[in-house]
């Protein structure tokens, strides 16, 4: 499982944050997003050295990394104050979330590779934080965010917006309560990705460009559905004691079928829809929705609409 996990998570450090970073502000974070694998590399690094200082202090690079995402998420707070309630608040959630989430991950790393049991949980646990904060919660919460954006008019885009954020901290609080409230937030978690799933192909997946677009969401989309029960499964087998997969074959299963599937498809198929037909992408109202004739842009930093 390991060997497995090691690169799951060099996935998510090397692939899907800096492709995700390209989506949110270009202004704001493309030096982020380029400078990214300076951290990114010794983050993947560390988990394949033993456990001890040098592989601790590979993981601390990657934490300042994370934490300065963290500090732009911080600086983003204003706008969701002054959002309201609508799409726009929604979609912010959700970027927020993707931005934090990376330095939930990176503390759990240093803890793992430091060998020091964090708030008492096991090795492996925080081990197995360390891909779920990358994948659930960054490109989870990211994507949910881009759909919501994109069907702003859909209560389910906005449900979707919502609930990806709140599922993954119950699933966080989980661990620190009990396998209960940890079945609560994998549901609240599923309830918002089979959202995400059935928006993208409704009303995302229709509207691209290119049958290469078109595969790509119908790939992530349908790639939810599995991946989502094997994670009600895991969680409900965890508080019931009934039959249920082992973690090995979880990650095997539920983690790699994201981690591909769902995460690098999805963020692929974003950035060939937020690319302009030729030069980068223009700044447009962050709540337009995607038509094949009106290409959207990555969720720039305007200001919500008036009342």
């Amino acid at each position: 499982m390991t060997v497995l996990v090691n690169l799951v998570v060099a996935l998510g450090m090397c692939c899907a944050v800096p492709l995700g970073l390209r989506l949110i502000d270009p202004g704001g974070l493309r030096r982020a997003a380029r400078l990214w694998p300076l951290a990114a590399l010794p983050g993947a690094l560390c988990t394949w050295l033993p456990r001890g200082p040098a592989a601790t202090a590979l993981a601390a690079l990657y934490a300042a990394a994370a934490l300065a995402l963290a500090g732009a998420a911080a600086a983003r707070l204003g706008r969701l104050r002054n959002a309201g309630s609508g799409a726009y608040a929604a979609t912010e959630t959700a970027v927020l979330t993707a931005l934090v989430s990376p330095s939930v991950a990176a503390t759990a790393l240093v803890a793992e590779r430091a060998g020091y049991r964090l708030f008492g949980f096991d090795l492996d646990v925080l081990a197995l934080t360390v891909p779920h904060f990358h994948f659930a919660g960054f490109t989870a919460a990211l994507v949910a965010g881009l759909v919501c954006r994109t069907a702003p008019g859909r209560r389910g885009a906005r449900w979707a917006a919502y609930s990806v954020p709140a599922g993954t901290l119950l699933v966080l609080l989980g661990y620190f309560v009990d396998d209960w409230a940890e079945l609560l937030g994998a549901v609240v978690l599923t309830a918002g990705m089979w959202a995400v799933a059935l928006t993208t192909w409704r009303e995302v997946r229709p509207a691209a460009r290119d049958r290469t677009t078109r595969a790509l969401l119908a790939v992530s989309a349908a790639v939810l559905v599995a991946t989502m029960l094997l994670a009600l499964w895991w969680a409900a087998g965890e508080a019931t004691g009934i039959v249920h997969p082992t973690l090995t074959w979880m990650a095997a299963t539920h983690g790699l079928g994201n981690a591909l599937g769902f995460a690098l498809c999805s963020l692929l198929a974003w950035r060939r829809l937020t690319a302009a037909p030729s030069g980068p992408p223009a700044p447009v109202d962050p709540l337009a929705p995607l038509t094949p004739l009106a290409p959207l842009a990555p969720l720039a930093p305007l200001a919500p609409a008036g009342p």
